[in-house]
């Protein structure tokens, strides 16, 4: 879906006046976001697209964590689509089991004098993020039958972990 179809959707269940009001912007401005932003129409580049341009001149993946985060979720990249291919479960299994173990791993070590400091509980978070970017690219992966992406990726949190010491 485009952005200005997405704007179209949203004015159906949603008052522009009121809208432009709490934006403190003008109707007509809320109306050329619902059109597209070509040369030959008579829309203009809207919020959605100006996060977008965002995302492509950046790290489009600490934007998009943020935007998920100010809706209450959380954001996992999908994993790239290829070529369906015969490896093993075993390995893709292995890696969402080594992700949790390394999360458990760090909750039993922060727990062990029974507080947690505001720096364990950021690594914890960190950790959690990683399990769960995991763990949904591991049922992606089941529900394409490709295990080929979680395999070419399993040695990547150990190199991150390298890099970190």
């Amino acid at each position: 879906m485009k952005s200005h179809e997405l704007f179209r959707t949203l004015l159906e269940d949603c008052n522009a006046k009121q809208l432009a009001g709490q934006m403190c912007l003008s109707t007509s401005i809320i109306y050329k976001w619902a059109e597209p932003a070509t040369e030959g129409g008579s829309g203009t580049l809207n919020p959605l697209d100006r996060v977008l341009q965002l995302m492509q001149s950046t790290d489009g993946k600490t934007i998009a964590q943020w935007v998920c985060e100010q809706a209450g979720g959380f954001y996992v990249k999908n994993p790239r689509p290829l070529r369906k291919t015969s490896h093993s479960v075993v390995v893709a299994t292995n890696k969402i089991v080594q992700e949790f173990a390394h999360m458990l791993s760090l909750v039993a070590s922060a727990a062990v004098d029974n507080s947690i400091t505001t720096e364990e509980s950021g690594e914890i978070r960190d950790r959690w993020e990683r399990v769960k970017s995991a763990t949904e690219e591991f049922v992606t992966c089941c529900e394409q039958g490709n295990f080929d992406d979680l395999r070419v990726h399993a040695m990547e949190p150990e190199k991150e972990r390298t890099a970190k010491r």
